[in-house]
C-alpha cells in the first residue's frame, strides 16, 4: 500500500509540472491529499489565495461548496474536483429552506426589509445568491464577529443560516440575545435569529469529554471550533477558526497539554506531543475523507487526456448574486 502512495504521489508530481494546474487542500483532507497542495488552508485563506493564483485550472479537494465559491469569484477559472462530496451542513439548507426561514420572521411580526440575512460560508451558491439579493454577505468562522458587528450597525434583525452553533456562540461572544426558529417559540425578541442546521462533527464533543480531560491532565487547556454546541464553547479555554486554532496551539509551550474539538485529520497533525482529540469517538469528517490520492491522480490525467472531469458550474445569476455576497464579505 506504501509503495503504490508513494507511485501515485510521484506520478501526481509529475502532472502538477506539466500542467497549468494548482491543487487546493482543506485543512480537513487525509493527510497523504494534504501533503499535494500548492494552496492549502480554511474556508477564508483558501477563497482569497484560489483567487489570486494565475493556473488556467484549479483542482479542488474539498467539498461542493468551497469548488462553488472558487467559481463564483474566480469564473474565468476552470474548477476541478477530484471528489464532489457535499458537506452535510450545507445541505442541510436549500433556497427554499431560506425562504421559509424569512417567512417564519414574518410571521413572527419581522418586516422582510427590517431583515438581514448572513450565511456562513459552508453553504452553497444558491443560498449565497438569495443572500446576496437580500443585501446580505457570507461570513467564515474567522470573521463572523465582524461581520456581525457591521451587519448590526443597520439596525435590522440579523438571519443568520445555516449553523446555529456559530450563531448563537457569536451571539454569547457579544453579549446579544439569539433565537433558533422551530426551537424557540419568540425569535422576534432576538438579536440574531438562527437557521437550525448544525456540523454533525462538531455535536460528537461533549461536557463530559472536557470533564474526562480535566481530571485525567490537570491544568489542560481544552481548545475548540465555534460549530461546537455553546455549552462546549462555554467551557473551553479557547474557541477559534481552523486557522486560529491551529495559531494557538502551536504558540503553546511544548509541555503544555491540550485537548482539541475540531476535525480529526487537522488535529492529527498539529503537533507531535501532548495534544489530544476532544472526543471519545474519532471526528472525521466523512464527506471530507472521501478524496484520495486516486481520486486526485484521476483528476489531473483527465487534463492531461484533454477531457476534464468534475467540472464546477454555476448558472449566471446565481453567481452574480452570491459572488455580491461574498465581496461584501471580502470588502470586510
Amino acid at each position: 500500500m506504501k509503495d503504490n502512495t508513494e507511485e501515485l504521489k510521484a506520478k501526481i508530481r509529475e502532472l502538477k509540472e506539466k500542467l497549468s494546474v494548482t491543487v487546493v487542500a482543506h485543512f480537513y483532507q487525509r493527510d497523504e491529499v494534504f501533503e499535494m497542495g500548492d494552496i492549502t488552508g480554511d474556508s477564508l485563506e483558501l477563497a482569497k489565495k484560489t483567487r489570486e493564483d494565475d493556473s488556467e485550472f484549479v483542482v479542488f479537494c474539498g467539498v461542493g461548496f468551497m469548488g462553488q465559491s472558487v467559481k463564483v469569484l474566480s469564473p474565468e477559472k476552470r474548477v476541478l474536483m477530484p471528489k464532489v462530496a457535499c458537506c452535510a451542513m450545507a445541505r442541510m439548507i436549500d433556497s427554499l429552506y431560506f425562504d421559509e426561514s424569512v417567512a417564519a420572521m414574518e410571521k413572527a411580526g419581522i418586516a422582510k426589509e427590517n431583515i438581514l440575512p448572513i450565511t456562513y460560508i459552508n453553504s452553497n451558491a444558491d443560498v449565497k445568491a438569495k443572500v446576496g439579493k437580500m443585501g446580505g454577505m457570507v461570513c467564515t468562522s474567522s470573521n463572523a464577529k465582524k461581520i456581525i458587528e457591521t451587519a448590526l450597525q443597520e439596525g435590522k434583525k440579523i438571519l443568520f443560516v445555516p449553523d446555529r452553533c456559530l450563531g448563537q456562540n457569536i451571539a454569547n461572544m457579544m453579549g446579544l440575545k439569539s433565537a433558533v426558529i422551530g426551537i424557540d417559540e419568540n425569535i422576534a425578541d432576538a438579536d440574531i435569529v438562527c437557521y437550525d442546521g448544525f456540523c454533525s462533527v462538531h455535536q460528537l464533543f461533549t461536557v463530559d469529554d472536557i470533564a474526562f480531560y480535566r481530571r485525567k491532565y490537570p491544568g489542560i487547556k481544552i481548545a475548540v471550533h465555534p460549530e461546537c454546541d455553546p455549552a462546549i464553547c462555554e467551557k473551553a479555554d479557547f474557541v477559534g477558526s481552523t486557522s486560529q486554532l491551529i495559531r494557538y496551539i502551536t504558540a503553546l509551550p511544548e509541555d503544555q497539554k491540550v485537548a482539541v474539538g475540531t476535525e480529526f485529520n487537522l488535529v492529527n497533525r498539529l503537533r507531535p506531543k501532548n495534544t489530544y482529540v476532544l472526543s471519545s469517538t474519532k471526528p472525521e469528517c466523512p464527506t471530507m475523507n472521501e478524496t484520495t490520492l486516486e481520486d486526485l491522480y484521476n483528476t489531473l490525467k483527465s487534463i492531461e487526456d484533454g477531457e476534464p472531469i468534475n467540472e464546477i458550474e454555476v448558472d449566471e445569476e446565481t453567481r452574480e448574486w452570491a459572488k455580491v455576497a461574498l465581496e461584501r464579505m471580502m470588502a470586510l
